[in-house]
């Protein structure tokens, strides 16, 4: 409709109709929903909601339909979606009277009930309808279709990193830095949305947008980017239409979103920085291959392990202070939990405190990592999550997937080096072959999820730190890598060669297994995938590559300290925020036969582990690239710790009636069984446990509503409490001891006066067990209890 000038009260009231229109879409849904809770019973206790729900939903429906009104005369929408929304949404008001009436008449005892609801649950199926179309408008056609993997139409998110409030003003000239970042994300818009019709593959109206000199030379209808001028350009113009417009791009209504559009003309307006084609290299950063060993700093006073020196070198540098270590009780509960993955008993913390030799920090961390069965059990879940190793899920039914615990078990247990675990992964043996046989899916999968294609996604995730998954369908707009170097990497794995699929679309075209560095060498074209599996673990334990251990140092210091030194720690070819340390570190790891134990006891006795933890105000600044390190990031238990730690305090001194079958001593022993070895259910996934059908590198430390709802009303960890509960009551007669029992287990403290009081006040002269269940909720929910700081 042609706009015009108008009344500014009308335009303001139209503009209130997205905000309106939600009262009676939720209103008369719930409404609908909560009937058919009566449907044997009319006169439920749920009546007198539900009637107040339709008299409210349908005033609110004809406002809603008014104020759309208004927008529609005063707006600038048009086209065939609008026509269908306003029609629905008109009758849709109109049925939402008419169900009143039909509940006034019901209510005086001349009306039918049959009647009454059938009008009420297609007034329903209206709202839902209208909402849809309404939805259309504003975000288009396909905006909830286009986020299912198997919509034709899929395409992940792009993770924006331009931020162009960082300027102050559109003047402002733009750095290196900020050139590269705002052409990555340009390229990254262009390629989700544009090039299924402006590229190689196919090229509408005669325009490619996937090369420089292309995009620049326009298409049939002439240039389409004006540089330095987005209003005059046309690709800015066509994007920038409302959705249902014939001529906005993309096509069929799927509109770009407001920051995309804002980042297209930012771009153009500061003159389509651009690289020239051939020379993408320089535009992202790639990490070095080859191992480095940087000399050390000089030796500091009072600093010893070589990861404090580099740490004071890099302080020195960023005028940062060292500050005093944390206290005994704050560095013994550290250790416990990042490597066994238990909490200290009162006994080992009043053994440690009176520890007189200088060096014991050093000694008890020994101590821990020669508890072989209680460190496997523990970092049994960090491997797991990145080997993606779980006991039931997708695949175990139908024989689809192995699972290698057992194997994992035993070299965690074993101390097994990093090269051999490496070298048994990717050439396994049948009880390691689950990580590279991946998920065999039922059913037509798209090319990228072929079970080559997930070995090769895997073995560059894990155990490189790079991300195949995008350069599995086409070539990568973040990166350097292309769609062949995916499929040759991928036919390492495959029996027969693998034709090249460019977005699920068949190429005719086929490369040959190949190493996605070639300086670590050649894999034999014809050979058994056997063989191209033992030439690729050879290649990559060969000395020229530092990437293999640079990335799992920065996977175990991420999981001790809480964030790598690179972030994400999938992605090795950002900067860590000291190269020096990192290589050191990898260099050393790997001259001193990969020992992943002895890695993490010199990260554990660093001075730099001993630091006071840091935390952040917004999760955002963890992985900003301006990031400053000044001690461990404090972090929440994960869910095994949880788990472990709630067990190891409800059960300990009752653990001679809780005899439980250990599945790899195959004998019974007075203990729990730990958290990593129990098949994952919705208590551990609400604390955040991965379902493991996909790599998974870290895990969310922030508490989130799922968690606050399983740790208040969750069967299964209530339930625990409870049974903890009963046996204390029988244990302690007197809740002054049982007050002080608990804070020494779960706290490893005394109780504080007003702790105290509140405590006693809470459980009573003689405590049931209810009231004891509650005290230990509230004491495990304590955020001293559940973050490691």
């Amino acid at each position: 409709m042609e706009s015009h000038k108008a009344f500014w009260l009308w335009e303001f009231l139209g503009r209130l109709h997205p905000l309106a229109v939600h009262f009676p879409v939720s209103l008369l849904l719930l409404a609908a929903l909560l009937e058919l809770f009566t449907v044997k019973n009319y006169h439920s206790k749920f009546r007198p909601g539900i009637n107040v729900l339709l008299i409210t939903g349908a005033v609110s429906a004809l406002i809603s339909a008014f104020l759309g009104w208004l927008l529609y005369s005063h707006g600038e929408y048009s086209g065939n979606t609008l026509t269908i929304h306003q029609w629905t949404g008109l009758i849709t008001a109109g049925l939402s009277l008419i169900v009143l009436v039909l509940l006034y008449f019901i209510r005086k005892g001349k009306g039918s009930i049959l009647a009454y609801r059938a009008v009420l649950f297609i007034t329903a199926f209206g709202v839902a309808v209208a909402g849809h179309f309404g939805a259309s408008l504003t975000h288009g056609d396909d905006y909830l279709s286009s986020t299912l993997p198997w919509d034709k139409d899929y395409a992940p998110a792009s993770a924006a990193k331009f931020n162009m409030a960082s300027l102050g003003s559109d003047t402002a000239k733009l750095t290196k830095k900020q050139e590269i970042e705002l052409n990555t994300d340009v390229r990254a818009i262009l390629a989700h949305n544009c090039y299924k019709c402006h590229s190689a593959e196919k090229m509408k109206g005669g325009l490619r947008l996937d090369g420089k000199h292309l995009a620049f030379k326009g298409g049939e209808d002439g240039p389409v980017i004006v540089a330095g001028n987005a209003a005059e350009s046309e690709l800015f113009h066509r994007i920038s239409l409302p959705a249902d417009d014939k001529d906005v791009m993309p096509a069929k209504g799927k509109k770009l979103a407001d920051r995309d559009i804002a980042i297209i003309k930012f771009w153009i307006n500061k003159g389509a920085p651009w690289p020239e084609d051939g020379s993408q290299a320089s535009l992202f950063r790639v990490a070095k291959l080859e191992p480095r060993n940087p000399a050390l700093p000089v030796a500091t006073a009072g600093l010893s392990n070589p990861i404090d020196l580099w740490t004071n070198q890099y302080f020195s540098k960023n005028k940062i202070q060292w500050v005093k270590p944390v206290d005994d009780r704050l560095y013994l509960r550290r250790i416990f939990l990042d490597i066994v993955g238990l909490l200290p008993s009162p006994a080992d913390l009043d053994k440690f405190e009176k520890d007189p030799r200088p060096d014991k920090r050093a000694i008890w961390v020994k101590a821990l990592l020669n508890r072989d069965d209680d460190y496997a059990q523990h970092w049994l879940s960090f491997w797991n999550d990145i080997l993606r190793n779980d006991y039931t899920g997708t695949g175990y039914i139908t024989g689809g997937r192995f699972d290698i615990t057992d194997w994992l078990y035993k070299s965690l247990k074993s101390n097994k080096s990093y090269n051999q675990i490496v070298t048994e992964l990717i050439n396994p043996t049948d009880a390691s072959k689950g990580f590279i046989a991946g998920i065999q899916w039922r059913g037509v999968v798209n090319s990228s999820q072929r079970t080559e294609m997930q070995a090769a996604q895997n073995v560059s995730q894990v155990f490189l730190g790079l991300n195949l998954k995008c350069t599995s369908c086409h070539n990568s707009f973040i990166s350097d890598w292309k769609l062949n170097d995916a499929y040759g990497f991928a036919n390492i794995f495959a029996d027969t060669t693998l034709e090249v699929n460019r977005c699920d679309k068949p190429t005719g075209k086929y490369v040959d297994p190949k190493m996605l560095w070639a300086q670590l060498g050649t894999i034999t074209s014809k050979a058994p995938v056997t063989e191209k599996r033992r030439q690729l673990a050879e290649n990559l334990l060969k000395p020229q590559d530092g990437r293999l251990y640079r990335t799992m140092v920065n996977r175990i210091w991420a999981q001790m300290m809480g964030r790598g030194m690179v972030e994400p720690v999938d992605v090795m070819d950002n900067a860590p925020w000291d190269q020096d340390l990192l290589d050191w570190l990898a260099f050393n790891f790997s001259a001193n036969k990969a020992d992943l134990k002895d890695l993490i006891y010199q990260i554990a006795t660093s001075k730099t582990y001993q630091l006071p933890s840091v935390g952040f105000k917004e999760v955002a600044l963890i992985s900003n690239p301006d990031y400053k390190f000044k001690g461990m990031l404090r972090r929440r238990m994960s869910a095994e710790q949880f788990t472990d730690a709630v067990s190891s305090i409800i059960y300990p001194m009752f653990a001679d009636s809780n005899l439980k079958y250990n599945p790899f001593t195959h004998a019974a022993k007075p203990t729990f069984i730990r958290a990593s070895l129990v098949a994952n259910n919705n208590y551990l996934t609400a604390l955040g446990r991965p379902n493991r059908e996909t790599v998974a590198t870290s895990r969310d430390s922030q508490a989130n509503l799922l968690q606050a709802l399983e740790l208040t009303n969750g069967s299964m960890f209530n339930d625990v409490l409870k049974r903890g509960a009963q046996q204390w009551k029988t244990k302690f007669s007197d809740p002054d001891l049982l007050i002080r029992e608990i804070y020494q287990r779960a706290l490893a403290r005394e109780p504080t006066a007003k702790e105290f009081a509140l405590a006693k006040k809470a459980l009573g002269k003689s405590p049931g067990v209810a009231a004891i269940q509650d005290f230990f909720w509230a004491v495990v929910l304590l955020p001293e209890f559940q973050i490691i700081s």
